[in-house]
């Protein structure tokens, strides 16, 4: 096996697979290392002139600042990120999705409405950070940790969860925030992991319940209910009496069963944190062969993170099966060029403290390989934050590129599963959707797999292919929708991961 790993014969960059030291021959280069390399990390293969683009993946990665020679190390101190003309071909990469004649199956819960859970909670919500306290009150008095009594006798009750987060007034009554907030709560509301929620308010909030109510449809009842904090009669009474609905709840709760359900009804958030160099090399990848997979087999992919395919989406456009769900992804992206122009940023303002360790350089680097994720089938639509994912197969999500902020417009989308693949490592869960972590090293694997699922890092070793490790994913995925815990349920994660996006002035 040699140290160091060629993506495509055209880069001027190949990638070392472990440390590198000064005066290591590149067999089959023709170059020896001069210096030190971290693993990830990447070596010219040949001189770089000054303001030449260097090539990774075959696409741009950047453009050298200075002249570098063969062997040398690339990284911050010799490139940067430089724009470019991006060829759009919209419908140029599209192929017939080849579907499997016999879809796999998972143990899911088939909700009265058909609907189909791979999770069964009860939900607290919250209207405004207000009512923030006395949700996390009421359903800590059903944390297992704590009060084992309280649901030992609902086994078939994955928990009671709190969902809170900081906005929900001084904001524009009519705005865009508003209502990418009440969105956000909407899709969490009706999402099928939830048997019932209680939304909890203060009163006097701008998020004014009613309106949250009416913007999403949402039908009032037995497994929705809603009350404040003002006409409760405070803290106390508004804790005791979500106690009491919630115990009211849980023998329904717990009549649920698991039975076969097909592959199809499984939705997965796509997401990456904590990138380093091998990403692009094994769990993104490998997660792209999973939702090949996935897709084939009638399920949903959704790749989110808009700035972190800035640079890349010229190669998602390729695979949209129309000019319109092109141009969808395209505007979005423009939306965002505007978006951090007006607030004094640049889509460039990335990689990361911890991507850039790791062998990360610039954004067009960490995009191509953030892209991998999405595997090789067509991109049928594209959705705004928090909209209700309606298409089957892999679709786009614009969301920000912070994890949790990405997640959550995912499972409002109707996520019922999360991918999550960290090369630098990550302690994340996702309340009430399962999250699987996929470590892309091993030395990560077995530093952190107290909260690594499984390691792609053996594909970088090379004992295993891309395609057998995305099998791999793809049937933990089928366990893990069956009611396997993942690492990070295990540790109790998912409450505080809940975080809205906050696109507005707070006034």
């Amino acid at each position: 096996m040699t140290p160091f790993i060629r993506i495509h014969p055209a880069d001027n960059v190949v990638i070392a697979r472990r440390q590198l030291l000064g005066g290591t021959a590149l067999e089959g280069e023709g170059v020896t290392v001069a210096g030190l390399i971290p693993p990830g990390h990447k070596v010219a293969t040949r001189a770089i002139a000054a303001g030449e683009a260097v090539r990774r993946y075959n696409q741009i990665i950047g453009t050298a600042t200075q002249a570098i020679a063969p062997g040398q190390h690339v990284h911050t101190h010799n490139l940067v990120f430089s724009d470019f003309q991006r060829a759009h071909e919209p419908g140029a990469g599209v192929h017939p999705t080849d579907f499997v004649a016999q879809p796999a199956t998972f143990d899911g819960i088939v909700r009265a409405d058909g609907r189909v859970a791979t999770r069964n909670y009860i939900g607290v919500l919250t209207s405004v950070n207000c009512s923030a306290t006395a949700a996390r009150a009421i359903a800590d008095q059903f944390r297992r940790d704590v009060h084992p009594e309280m649901l030992a006798p609902y086994p078939n009750v994955d928990g009671v969860v709190a969902l809170t987060h900081g906005m929900g007034c001084a904001t524009d009554s009519e705005g865009e925030e508003l209502q990418v907030l009440r969105r956000t709560l909407g899709g969490y509301a009706k999402h099928a992991n939830f048997y019932a929620v209680l939304v909890v308010g203060l009163g006097c909030e701008t998020n004014q319940i009613q309106g949250l109510v009416a913007q999403e449809g949402l039908a009032e009842g037995a497994r929705m209910v809603t009350f404040n904090i003002q006409e409760t009669g405070g803290t106390a009474k508004t804790v005791a009496r979500g106690v009491e609905l919630i115990k009211g709840l849980l023998p329904d709760a717990n009549r649920v069963k698991r039975e076969p359900v097909p592959a199809s009804h499984i939705t997965v958030g796509l997401q990456c944190g904590g990138s380093d160099g091998y990403s692009g090399l094994s769990a993104n990848p490998a997660l792209g062969a999973a939702v090949d997979r996935l897709v084939r087999h009638g399920g949903t992919a959704i790749l989110s993170e808009t700035p972190e395919i800035y640079g890349g989406e010229h190669l998602l456009t390729r695979r949209a099966v129309s000019k319109d769900v092109a141009d969808k992804l395209l505007r979005r992206i423009a939306w965002w060029e505007a978006y951090t122009a007006r607030n004094r940023m640049r889509m460039d303002n990335n990689p990361s403290a911890g991507n850039k360790a790791g062998g990360l350089t610039t954004i067009l680097e960490k995009s191509l390989g953030a892209i991998a994720k999405s595997g090789t089938t067509n991109l049928v639509d594209v959705f705004e934050f928090a909209q209700p994912v309606s298409a089957k197969g892999f679709v786009y999500m614009d969301t920000p590129g912070y994890d949790p902020v990405s997640a959550t417009g995912q499972v409002a989308g109707g996520a019922n599963l999360i991918c999550f693949t960290t090369g630098r490592g990550s302690a994340y869960g996702c309340a009430p959707s399962p999250s699987l972590k996929l470590s892309t090293n091993t030395a990560l694997w077995k530093k952190q797999e107290d909260d690594m699922d499984i390691d792609c890092g053996t594909i970088i070793d090379g004992h295993e292919t891309v395609d057998e490790v995305g099998e791999r994913i793809f049937r933990l995925m089928l366990e893990t929708a069956s009611g396997r815990a993942t690492k990070s349920e295990r540790h109790g994660y998912g409450q505080n991961e809940f975080v809205p996006w906050q696109l507005g002035a707070v006034m």
